[in-house]
């Protein structure tokens, strides 16, 4: 592939071949290969824009016959101006020869593997009987988390709270769901996703139930934070440990223990819950997005980049 001939694959064509029911499976192989060291992937290299409240990371890694990189933004700001707060585009070369196969937004595939690492991780740590979803945030991620969560649990209530109120209300009508204070949300409820950009606790430990499951998504730098303490020192479950070390506000501020990563106990590794909930912190890892890109780039080229 020359470079002057390079694809480049749109939302929309995105949208068109990717799917949870695909795109869960993958994310769950991922997760199992990046634990077990079948993936080459070294922490992204992240930079602060502040004259713009942003961040903006590059995110390499090379798995099953391809490597690549997201290169990605995160302006928290861009949510009160009706905007994306993350927006992204993903390069794909081949691991052999080095030569570029494709480009691709990434913004859909950013939105789309984050719900699916949260549907793994529901699926293989909340309770299999678990009937009330709480959530806090009415974004992006909120809409994406209760499609992906769909396919491993029958959610019977559905709670949500925002701070942007007519959001919420929005929210709630399209996906069946009332509309609480975040503690309402969040007491009894036995699956519980954090999906916000507040840089300070939105949800405490004190209202977490003993067996509830905890996805913290929103906080991903090391001065933001959505858990306080008393909710961190839950058993706390993560995608890659050295990123969980150096990234995270709500691990880093509450100084939390990590229990396993999540590619650990899909391989049979036990988790010591010890009568607490469990908190499966996602920061987000490379191998997520390129195992997503390559399942995009093999769907719309018909082949399979894994040859490579």
């Amino acid at each position: 592939m020359t470079v002057d001939r390079l694809p480049f694959f749109d939302e929309g064509q995105v949208r068109a071949v990717l799917s949870y029911d695909d795109l869960i499976p993958v994310i769950r192989q991922a997760l199992m290969d990046f634990s077990a060291g079948r993936a080459v992937q070294p922490l992204r290299t992240v930079m602060s824009l502040a004259a713009h409240t942003g961040w903006f990371a590059v995110m390499p890694a090379v798995y099953r016959g391809v490597m690549g990189a997201k290169m990605v933004t995160f302006y928290p700001g861009n949510a009160d101006k009706g905007m994306h707060t993350h927006q992204a585009v993903i390069q794909l070369f081949r691991a052999d020869t080095g030569e570029p196969v494709a480009i691709m937004d990434g913004r859909l595939i950013t939105e789309m593997r984050t719900a699916a690492v949260s549907a793994v991780a529901v699926d293989l740590l909340a309770p299999v009987d678990a009937k009330v979803l709480g959530i806090l945030g009415s974004g992006v991620q909120a809409r994406s988390h209760v499609q992906a969560l769909s396919r491993v649990r029958k959610f019977e209530e559905i709670r949500v709270w925002s701070r942007m109120d007519g959001n919420a209300r929005r929210f709630a009508e399209e996906v069946g769901a009332q509309v609480t204070t975040a503690e309402e949300a969040v007491s009894g409820a036995d699956v519980v996703l954090t999906l916000t950009s507040s840089p300070e606790p939105v949800l405490f430990g004190r209202w977490l139930k003993k067996d509830a499951m905890v996805c913290a998504i929103g906080a991903v730098t090391p001065n933001r934070r959505e858990l306080d303490d008393e909710a961190m020192r839950g058993a706390v479950v993560v995608e890659s440990r050295e990123a969980a070390l150096r990234e995270p506000g709500d691990i880093l501020l509450a100084k939390a223990e990590v229990s396993a990563e999540i590619g650990e106990l899909l391989q049979g590794k036990q988790l010591d819950r010890r009568d607490r909930p469990v908190v499966f912190k996602s920061v987000g890892i490379a191998i997520e997005d390129i195992a997503s890109a390559k399942l995009v780039y093999d769907r719309i080229s018909g082949g399979d980049s894994g040859k490579y």
